[in-house]
């Protein structure tokens, strides 16, 4: 019996599953420190989703893909990222770009970018702008009319997979008088003249990911390269972030065990005042309330991903996973950096590692602060309606 909580897979879930496992066993985990250390993009780890089928496991089977349920999919970059976060957070940001498509694209625009992704192209989720991050709806990039299609200029930040990525889903302003419901998605190409990305982010952490700006003078795009309807960018742009916060939560399930199996593992070996620091309760409470801890956030976790794969309304299950896992995840790598002592605070302590690795959890694809503000809202909305 093991001490966590394990969700019940169906057959498909628990075989990509195993394949995950053991690619990061074999793969992934043997190249963690090295990717971090040179800030290194690990093209092989493409090879190895293009290979083994993972770049298409959004994609639905019609184009090409896996077709995976969205629970698959969690149990797939939950064991990636806690053999290497760099590698699961390329995974997730290669599932966000393909979102937007898959619920708004046209069936052209799906064979088109869906089906490439498959052999291992990929599309960013480029929305963020300096002044417009949690605040979406302030983004300034304009979209102007231009015979029968735009012109776009303005510059994105923070983009995951950018530099990398073939083609962005761009967010434009299409009427500057509309505010939220003025915005406009279009997919541009990664080659359009006046497209470039020419500042790649020294990070933190997930060292092995490439993020980068897109900036946009005038690139032209056609009436078809339009995502979903004119003026309902923003509100496809919540929708995918949606999806894409239930998969950042199992980037943090996978960050936090490994983080919460580093330190059960050290305390139980190192011994101090002749017995292991797991016998000290100041250490072995702390482990025990993790315990119970990521078990809770495994469960918030799987049920938005089963919301999601039933049809159900996801944004908030979707804002309580993310914001208490990446929570989580902060307490498991404090502690195992901990546990760790001055071994903990050096390189190449894979708990300092991880330590760095979790910070971005709680600030990408809303922050903390902005999923308590979307269930404090629902919570008053709640009571109003009696």
């Amino acid at each position: 019996m093991t001490v966590l909580w394990e969700p019940a897979l169906d057959p498909e879930a628990e075989r990509w599953r195993e394949v995950a496992r053991t690619l990061a066993a074999e793969r992934f985990a043997p190249l963690a420190e090295e990717l971090d250390r040179e800030q290194r993009y690990p093209d092989e780890h493409i090879a190895t989703f293009v290979e083994t089928g993972l770049s298409g496991m959004l994609v639905p089977a019609e184009y090409g893909g896996a077709g995976l349920s969205m629970t698959a999919i969690c149990s797939v970059v939950e064991e990636v990222s806690a053999a290497c976060a760099s590698t699961g957070a390329i995974l997730a940001a290669h599932t966000l770009g393909a979102v937007p498509v898959r619920l708004a694209g046209t069936d052209e625009q799906k064979r088109a970018v869906l089906g490439t992704l498959i052999s291992g192209d990929a599309i960013s989720f480029a929305l963020t702008e300096k002044g417009a991050g949690s605040d979406a709806a302030a983004i300034q990039a304009v979209a102007e009319p231009d015979g029968s299609g735009y012109r776009i200029t303005g510059e994105k930040i923070y983009i995951g997979n950018g530099g990398i990525s073939n083609r962005y889903v761009v967010f434009a302003r299409t009427d500057p008088d509309a505010g939220a419901r003025g915005i406009t998605a279009f997919v541009v190409p990664a080659d359009a003249p006046g497209a470039v990305v020419d500042r790649i982010e020294d990070k933190m952490g997930i060292r092995g990911t490439r993020t980068s700006n897109l900036k946009l003078d005038g690139v032209r795009v056609e009436a078809g390269d339009v995502l979903g309807q004119v003026g309902r960018g923003l509100k496809l742009a919540l929708r995918t972030l949606d999806v894409g916060r239930v998969t950042v939560a199992a980037q943090g399930l996978g960050i936090a065990y490994a983080a919460y199996r580093l330190a059960a593992a050290e305390a139980s070996r190192r011994v101090t005042f002749g017995k292991p620091v797991i016998e000290n309760q100041g250490i072995g409470f702390r482990l025990a309330d993790l315990a119970v801890e990521l078990s809770a956030a495994r469960m918030l976790t799987y049920e938005a991903a089963s919301a999601y794969d039933s049809g159900r309304p996801v944004s908030l299950p979707g804002a309580m996973a993310k914001l208490y896992t990446s929570e989580v995840a902060h307490r498991a790598v404090d502690l195992a950096v901990q546990v760790f002592g001055g071994d903990g605070y050096c390189k190449p302590c894979p708990a300092e590692r991880l330590y760095r690795d979790q910070r971005v959890l709680e600030i990408y694809e809303g922050s903390s602060e902005i999923q308590r503000l979307v269930l404090a809202r629902a919570v008053a909305a709640e009571v109003e309606q009696g």
